[in-house]
This record gives C-alpha cells, sequence and structure tokens, in this order.
C-alpha cells in the first residue's frame, strides 16, 4: 500500500537536497517521478527544486488553485508514475493534503513532501499541521543550532541580523532571513526581537 511521507526539519536541514537525492535514486532504477515545488518559491527559479549544494530540478509547481490528484492523474495518462515527491510542503492547503492523500490511497503512488513545520513565530503552517495529521510516516530531519544543538525552530532576522517578531507568515527567503535554532535560543532571540520592535514604536506580533 502506497503512503504518504511528511519529512520536515527546521530550514537549513537539507529537505531539498534529501528530496532530490530521492528523485534521483528513483530515476536510477528506471522508475518515473513527478516534483512539484510552490509556484511563489522562486529562489532557483520559478518551478525549480534547488538546494544548497548546488543540485536542482525542474518541477511542477502548484498554487491554491491547483488540484493535485487531476494534475497527477492527467500525467498518469502520459507516463506512469512510481513517487510523488512535493518540496515547500508547508506551503500546502489543507485540500492539497488531502488529494495528495487521495494520490497514495486510490493511485497507489508513494507521495514524499518535504518541508517546514512551524513559521518565524512558533506557530504550525497550515499544510505542516495537515500533514502531521494526516501523514502515515513522519520523518525529523536534522538541523545544528549555533549552540550544538538540534535546531528544531526558525527565526526569521532582518538585513541587520536582528531577530523580527511580526509580519507575514510566508516571506520567501534563505540564509539572509532565516537562521535555524534550538527551542531555548529561538524563544531568547524572539523575546530580544519583540523588545526592540517596541523600543522602535512598531507593534508585537
Amino acid at each position: 500500500m502506497a503512503k504518504l511521507y511528511f519529512y520536515y526539519a527546521a530550514m537549513n536541514a537539507g529537505k531539498s537536497t534529501t528530496l532530490l537525492q530521492a528523485d534521483f535514486n528513483y530515476r536510477e532504477r528506471g522508475m518515473e517521478t513527478m516534483l512539484w515545488t510552490a509556484a511563489h518559491d522562486d529562489r532557483g527559479g520559478t518551478g525549480t527544486i534547488s538546494s544548497r549544494i548546488a543540485l536542482s530540478a525542474p518541477a511542477h509547481t502548484y498554487d491554491e488553485g491547483v488540484d493535485l490528484f487531476a494534475s497527477i492523474g492527467e500525467e498518469l495518462k502520459k507516463r506512469s508514475l512510481d513517487c510523488i515527491l512535493v518540496d515547500e510542503a508547508q506551503f500546502l492547503t489543507q485540500v492539497h493534503v488531502l488529494q495528495l492523500c487521495e494520490v497514495a490511497d486510490s493511485l497507489s503512488i508513494p507521495v514524499l513532501c518535504y518541508g517546514l513545520r512551524t513559521d518565524f513565530q512558533g506557530k504550525l503552517f497550515p499544510g505542516s499541521a495537515a500533514l502531521l495529521a494526516l501523514a502515515d510516516n513522519l520523518v525529523e530531519l536534522k538541523a545544528v543550532c549555533e549552540c550544538g544543538r538540534k535546531a528544531t525552530m526558525n527565526l526569521r532576522v532582518d538585513s541587520e541580523g536582528h531577530a523580527v517578531a511580526a509580519g507575514a507568515q510566508t516571506e520567501i527567503g534563505g540564509n539572509d532571513r532565516y537562521i535555524a535554532l534550538c527551542r531555548k535560543h529561538f524563544f531568547q532571540r524572539l523575546r530580544e526581537g519583540e523588545e526592540r520592535q517596541l523600543s522602535l514604536g512598531l507593534p508585537r506580533a
């Protein structure tokens, strides 16, 4: 029976690298894959999954208006599919996740999703919440905090490296905008950010 997998981690844990390696492993064995990524994530170019170690691959893109089950069904009319791989899975909607459940359950194609668990305020992304609730297998990928402990949180920083404590949940960025930290140091830096924003007369989260 095909399963829905959620591989989650903080920033810089190698999620995209792991996805691209899984894709390579399937294709090396003569199997067919279909890759997906969020339409608004254009750091490596729209419709491209790219990693920090310079690996990349073209991918289909999804936004709120895309029906993943229908799109994958259309692709099946052209070729066989052995695995679906989804990058930036935190940006999936709950409807998307239900569609991916249907891909695994009705089409018998394994679905591997890779993404963040929480945002820069320590809150679950909607897509991640749905995957944590519905995925058959949950796999945590490891990142390392500056103190050497396991990093589980994502701190957003400004251009000067100060913690950002308020703002939109989604803001695309890499090492210039986010730092992976353990819970202790995440909350320590977040409190510092809140105090700084108050001192500058900026609203709190």
